[in-house]
């Protein structure tokens, strides 16, 4: 009698039983650690580096802080992606329940927050253009756009991916359940690493 329920089939190495999926995410993870590190150590060395051709006669520190200081916006869009972190963890816990109801729900919630984070940046950088920073007028400009760019990018690859398994989930509602949810965990991985980074970024870019 076949299953009504699909289980996936683990994938280990036999000498230490670890799942090679999750060994290669955490690997993938790890490297994108050292490339996320050393494009906010260049932000934060060029910080004063350059006159701008802007109406701040230099970006130094106070510059910065005038800039990003009463930009509330990105304290609000900081909270929406720890927020939605919370909301991962309730869809995995969904999926590991057997409640297809309550993975729905929390994934596409999931996906709301990381939508409402793009826009926000969106109307964030199109802010800071408005100031005069640019990705050509000075390195901080450069640096600035390239690493909350590139962090926009992989919000944006996550949104992507849980939105493809929200769209799997209703296509085949048995798909994903307490004996197969690896491919859940993994992009829930992945999202709380994105989540992660934009805790140091706003940190280090935004307070200090």
């Amino acid at each position: 009698m076949a299953q009504a329920v699909r289980t996936e089939t683990t994938k280990t190495d036999p000498g230490r039983g670890l799942d090679l999926r999750k060994l290669g995410m955490w690997t993938f993870l790890g490297s994108e650690v050292f490339f996320f590190g050393a494009l906010i150590v260049t932000h934060m060395a060029m910080r004063g580096v350059e006159p701008l051709s802007s109406s701040f006669k230099s970006m130094n520190v106070e510059a910065v802080r005038e800039l990003f200081g009463y930009n509330v916006i990105t304290s609000v869009l900081a909270f929406i992606l720890l927020m939605s972190s919370l909301t991962m963890v309730l869809a995995l816990d969904g999926v590991k329940t057997n409640n297809p109801k309550r993975f729905r729900f929390w994934l596409g919630a999931t996906i709301f927050c990381g939508l409402c984070f793009l826009g926000g940046q969106v109307y964030e950088f199109t802010h800071i253009i408005h100031e005069g920073v640019t990705i050509r007028n000075s390195m901080f400009g450069s640096t600035f756009f390239t690493l909350t760019g590139f962090h926009g990018t992989h919000v944006f690859v996550g949104v992507v991916w849980l939105t493809s398994l929200l769209i799997s989930s209703l296509r085949h509602p048995n798909r994903y359940n307490g004996q197969n949810f690896m491919a859940v965990e993994m992009a829930g991985l992945y999202w709380h690493f994105v989540d992660l980074v934009w805790v140091g970024i706003f940190t280090l870019v935004y307070l200090i």
